[in-house]
Formats: C-alpha cells, structure tokens, sequence
C-alpha cells in the first residue's frame, strides 16, 4: 500500500512540475509591439508574413541634430543610406521552433550598420530576450525588450 501512495504522489508531482515545464508557444506570441532598453530606446513592431517573423523600426526616442529625420547612414548598401531610420526592417526570417525559441534570423543594427544572426525567446508575456551574435550564439549580445501592446 505504502508503493501505491508513493507511485501516486510522484504522478501528482510530475502532472504539476511538467505542465509548466513543457509549456510551448504556439509561434505569434512575439507579434506585437516592443520597446528596446537604452537612452535612445526604439519601438519594434513585430509581424508574421508566411511562416517567418520580421520586425520593423516605429518609433525612436532620438532625432537628428536639429530635429531632422534619422537616415540609415551606416548602411553598407549606399542606395539605403538615405532612408528614413524608422520604418527600417531590423529583424529578418525567424522561424518558430515548435518549441520556445525563434531562431534562424537575422538583426540589423542601423548605429553600425552591421547584421547579425540572431535568436529570440520569451522570459515571460512581456519579456523578450534578443540574442545577435557572430558565428555561433556564445560570443554575441543580449538584449531584453519590453512589451508596449
């Protein structure tokens, strides 16, 4: 009897532990709009077309010298250097994992000009950890975005 009520409370705990455990996203939890951190911090809007998450430039808290618009001058394409900053795609083609994280994109930093490859996942709703590395994801930056709608 004693096996029994042993066997029933590792069931018990393993239902409760693994619910959350093994909690998966269904893909669209990052659609959304979210805030980067620093002093002149952005708004990223981020959208699904097809199967592949991208995410545009919306807002930025910073403007030009004298109130003009920011352009895309450190880009390395020399026919974009010219457009506006904002409206600027800076995450390309992730994929949902099926699992928890959206992975195989890529993130441009328009301060640089440089693209990295990058990964994302969900600390919570309203947390988002943003990963641009070189190469493989241990040498690379994390970022934590917050959730604005």
């Amino acid at each position: 009897m004693k096996n029994i009520f042993t066997l029933f409370l590792f069931a018990l705990a393993f239902t409760f532990l693994s619910a959350d455990s093994f909690a998966q996203y269904s893909g669209d939890e990052i659609i959304g709009i979210w805030e980067t951190p620093g002093d002149d911090n952005g708004r990223i809007e981020i959208f699904k077309s097809g199967n592949k998450y991208y995410g545009k430039i919306i807002w930025l808290k910073r403007k030009g010298e004298n109130g003009e618009v920011l352009t895309d001058k450190n880009n390395p394409n020399k026919s974009l250097q010219n457009r506006p900053i904002i409206g600027t795609e800076i995450l390309k083609g992730f994929i949902f994992n099926k699992k928890d994280l959206w992975e195989d994109g890529e993130i441009y930093d328009p301060k640089s000009g440089n693209t990295y490859s990058c990964q994302i996942s969900l600390q919570d709703k309203n947390t988002m950890k943003v990963r641009g590395y070189i190469g493989f994801s241990l040498i690379g930056r994390t970022e934590y975005w917050k959730r604005v709608k």
